[in-house]
């Protein structure tokens, strides 16, 4: 089959959604966030882009402390809405009760199910975006999204962002175990590997 070219600027894969707290003005902000990823696991860190004339950022710079927060399915209108709105303009907090770490300056949802407490590291100065980096100081999670101690994603019923087609969709069913679908290809490929064209 063909593969035709697309607009390279637009994200057609899913993306998780996520609430950046920060606090602003001595307040806390909630930002609507697609553009996150863990990018190491020890220390663990977390990265975030955000455009560079957004509210949160000057907070984020300030306090140099900044919340990621994940909202199930449940929570997907106020999310919705946090990222059509500014801070500058609307008090976000109230939408949500806000608790606070151990760093006490990083706002977080008490409403979402995962917490993620971050203390910055570095900031990248990129194209049209702030890149924040920030170290995991804390994580929290509902007790009742929990099985066997840890997080469970299908507890947590967290959504996804289609960018490119400006709609949110819930996560589907298992297809397979990561790390363990694989392992017979693996098998094959170091016992054959001509069948790869080496």
């Amino acid at each position: 089959m063909a593969k035709i070219e697309i607009d390279k600027s637009q994200a057609f894969y899913p993306m998780p959604c996520s609430l950046v707290g920060a606090k602003v003005d001595g307040k806390p902000n909630y930002l609507t966030v697609s553009l996150f990823s863990m990018v190491n696991r020890e220390p663990p860190f977390l990265a975030v882009a955000l455009n560079k004339d957004r509210y949160t950022n000057s907070g984020i710079k300030e306090c140099r402390t900044f919340s990621i927060n994940i909202p199930s399915v449940s929570l997907a209108e106020q999310t919705d809405y946090c990222g059509m709105v500014s801070g500058r303009s609307v008090d976000k907090s109230n939408l949500f009760e806000t608790f606070y770490g151990k760093l006490g300056t990083a706002p977080m949802i008490r409403e979402c199910p995962i917490c993620f407490e971050c203390r910055l590291v570095r900031t990248v100065d990129l194209p049209a975006k702030d890149l924040f980096i920030g170290e995991i100081i804390t994580a929290y999670c509902d007790e009742d999204c929990l099985t066997d101690g840890a997080p469970d994603v299908m507890k947590v019923n967290p959504f996804l962002l289609i960018d490119a087609e400006r709609k949110y969709v819930s996560l589907g069913q298992e297809i397979g175990r990561a790390w363990e679908m694989g392992k017979n290809l693996k098998r094959i490929q170091t016992n054959f590997p001509s069948a790869r064209g080496s």
